[in-house]
């Protein structure tokens, strides 16, 4: 699931999940978009090969981002359980060439949350 700062885009941003009518509860890997994408520029320089798996390391699960949410913004969710299966990915290759890359809770409060904290999001 991609996620950007950029809160007018429903396919990449949190406010999707408050329009969901049902959420999963089910751990998921995430890819925060405004920290990884500059990591790809970084791969392209580098002339790193291979298959990288795009995504933060740690999982989060979407009831986990909206606790997180309301905590940046004092908003309520309705949050309603669905089954799901799911694919984990394992980022450690991505990790050890980018060692400071932040977890998936850290990278959403700080490239999310953090930047739309005084921005009314639109459901």
């Amino acid at each position: 699931m991609p996620i950007s700062s950029d809160q007018s885009t429903q396919e990449t941003s949190s406010p999707r999940l408050l329009g969901m009518r049902k959420l999963l509860t089910s751990q998921t890997r995430v890819t925060i978009l405004d920290e990884l994408l500059p990591l790809s520029i970084e791969i392209a320089k580098r002339n790193l090969i291979g298959i990288y798996n795009f995504t933060n390391p740690d999982v989060v699960s979407p009831n986990e981002i909206l606790e997180m949410y309301r905590e940046y913004n004092e908003e309520q969710a309705k949050v309603i359980v669905a089954p799901r299966s799911n694919n984990d990915l394992d980022a450690a290759k991505l990790k050890t060439e980018f060692p400071k890359m932040l977890s998936i809770q850290e990278s959403l409060i700080k490239f999310v949350f953090e930047p739309n904290k005084k921005t009314e999001v639109k459901v």
